[in-house]
């Protein structure tokens, strides 16, 4: 009887043990009724999640970097021709060209590194990721508040918390519990390609934190007529700190500050 596995601290390994989460992340990922073209999914691990993602998919990549588990990952897909084992690590992956997906049970150390390779991903479709809970929520706007990197990128990708998986469901048993993050492309960008350097110029801006305030911040690049008229336009308090605003807001104030 061969041995379990022992994890990896280093690769940052929490196996998905619960069978009814890792089906509430397939579901989630490739919604029913629906077919993924093509799918990569981050860190296989054991294959809990591939075995629910084979059947939603045409092809499905995944990726798993730790290579005392991609033997035993080919023995069990072996019958499962759409699916294929790559032994490499997810972030060394060339995007592929054509529309594809992402999901998976991401390593809660590299989950920065894991979104921001989907983010530069021109053919990236929608991501589906478990990450720590934490991170889910402030990405997504669920404190009531939003980070630079939501807003930057909110033009091009929908951000949203989707579901929360207990940190039970885990082994070994992590001492958060965890977050689904569902990131869509949109298919018709908020702001033309045109726009994008005065976007980035404006919200990086507002995150300077110069002035103690968003009104403030944005007062050293632009009149005060003009900030007070584009806090109007936005239903804003001229008081308001820079993470109580939603990106709809941003894109007012771009929108009067940048004509």
């Amino acid at each position: 009887m061969a041995r379990p596995t022992r994890v990896s601290r280093a690769l940052s390994q929490n196996f998905l043990a619960d069978r009814a989460a890792a089906g509430q992340l397939a579901r989630l990922a490739v919604p029913y009724g629906r077919e993924a073209p093509l799918l990569l999914e981050v860190g296989a691990g054991k294959g809990a999640l591939t075995e629910l993602l084979a059947p939603r998919c045409r092809r499905l990549l995944a990726y798993e970097i730790d290579p005392r588990l991609v033997p035993v990952l080919r023995t069990r897909f072996t019958g499962t021709p759409q699916v294929r084992i790559v032994g490499e690590d997810f972030l060394t992956a060339r995007p592929p060209r054509t529309p594809f997906s992402v999901a998976g049970n991401v390593p809660f150390s590299r989950t920065a590194a894991v979104v921001d390779w989907c983010l530069r991903a021109p053919a990236l479709t929608d991501a589906t990721l478990l990450t720590q809970l934490e991170y889910a929520r402030k990405r997504t706007g669920d404190y009531g508040s939003w980070s630079r990197l939501t807003v930057l990128t909110w033009p091009r990708h929908e951000w949203r918390l989707v579901g929360r998986v207990g940190r039970r469901s885990f082994r070994p048993v992590p001492g958060v519990d965890a977050g689904i993050v569902r990131i869509e492309r949109r298919r018709t960008p908020l702001l033309d390609a045109g726009a994008y350097d005065s976007w980035r110029r404006l919200v990086e801006l507002g995150f300077s934190g110069v002035g103690g305030s968003l009104h403030a911040s944005l007062r050293r690049a632009h009149p005060r007529w003009r900030v007070d008229a584009a806090f109007r336009v936005a239903r804003l308090d001229t008081r308001v700190l820079v993470g109580e605003v939603p990106p709809q807001a941003w894109l007012r104030l771009h929108e009067v500050l940048v004509p």
